[in-house]
């Protein structure tokens, strides 16, 4: 594979720090815009990674930062708001996917890869962050050209060591005797963080990904109960996992969503009613079988 020069946009997030130590051990030149070039100094021990401090929803500043790059990937994302009127998920997952095709246009950027969420669809999205994630696919469907090759990858709940997933319920089981757990009947497929990353690594310059959608997911599903209990006997805890109807947790998301850092919300709630599990696992196009939670997770939860 040739040496690329590509720029990582949400490079500083969760999947983006795996994915750009993954890029560094393949030789592609990267670039990474960030909100503090200083919290993030750990990625600046890759030789071929460089960081910037740079505002990503600025046109001209992306426009500076494609400029002679070979690939635009965009991993930014948010799963609650700080309001709750949805301009926020507007703000970052649709206008932020049609400023960077702009760009991505006004520098003859070849490729462009996007990370969105399976179930995301514009129209019958039950919750804005599905609603705005299936604005933003359709964008690079519509916009992007003829020049402009994209490919979306659509996950299933992403998980690994500093997932943000496995290690909330890690945490909440150790606090507390009794957890309360809302939608405990959600189905999920979790797909493992470093899958994820491969698949990612691998469509970079493989044409038959060029206009494509790949939904990702791990070999297993699960319930949320199911997971949650999973954890609870790998931390070898004793505590009541009790699963609320609707109508509670309702209740609780519109509680917890006044919670300084929204930990549920409505929003989320209502994400839970659709299930996150493949139709067809595109792991398999690009010949990787995926790791289960039961393989990975018990190596970092101790």
């Amino acid at each position: 594979m040739r040496e690329l020069k590509i720029c990582v946009l949400g490079g500083t997030g969760f999947v983006g720090r795996s994915l750009v130590a993954r890029l560094a051990t393949l030789g592609h030149r990267m670039r990474i815009p960030t909100r503090s070039r200083a919290r993030n100094r750990r990625l600046l021990v890759l030789p071929t990674v460089t960081l910037v401090t740079e505002d990503v929803y600025d046109p001209a500043t992306l426009e500076r930062a494609f400029g002679g790059m070979d690939v635009v990937i965009n991993l930014i994302a948010i799963l609650n708001e700080r309001g709750r009127d949805g301009s926020e998920f507007h703000r970052v997952h649709t206008e932020l996917a049609q400023k960077v095709v702009a760009a991505c246009r006004a520098k003859s950027v070849p490729r462009l890869l996007h990370v969105s969420a399976l179930g995301a669809d514009a129209e019958k999205g039950p919750s804005l962050y599905l609603r705005t994630k299936g604005e933003a696919e359709n964008v690079l469907r519509t916009q992007s050209g003829e020049g402009l090759a994209w490919t979306i990858f659509q996950p299933s709940v992403i998980f690994g060591a500093e997932d943000s997933f496995t290690n909330r319920f890690a945490r909440l089981l150790a606090l507390s005797p009794v957890l309360p757990l809302a939608r405990p009947d959600a189905r999920f497929a979790p797909v493992y963080v470093d899958d994820v990353v491969q698949a990612i690594a691998r469509a970079l310059e493989e044409r038959a990904a060029y206009r494509q959608t790949y939904q990702l997911c791990g070999p297993h599903v699960y319930s949320l109960r199911e997971i949650v209990e999973f954890l609870r006997r790998e931390l070898r805890l004793k505590r009541w996992v009790i699963g609320l109807p609707d109508g509670l947790s309702r209740l609780q998301a519109r509680v917890l969503e006044f919670v300084p850092g929204k930990p549920f919300s409505t929003d989320n709630y209502l994400s839970l009613t659709v299930d996150s599990i493949c139709q067809e696992n595109g792991l398999k196009h690009f010949g990787i079988e995926p790791h289960s939670l039961e393989a990975v997770v018990p190596a970092y939860l101790r």
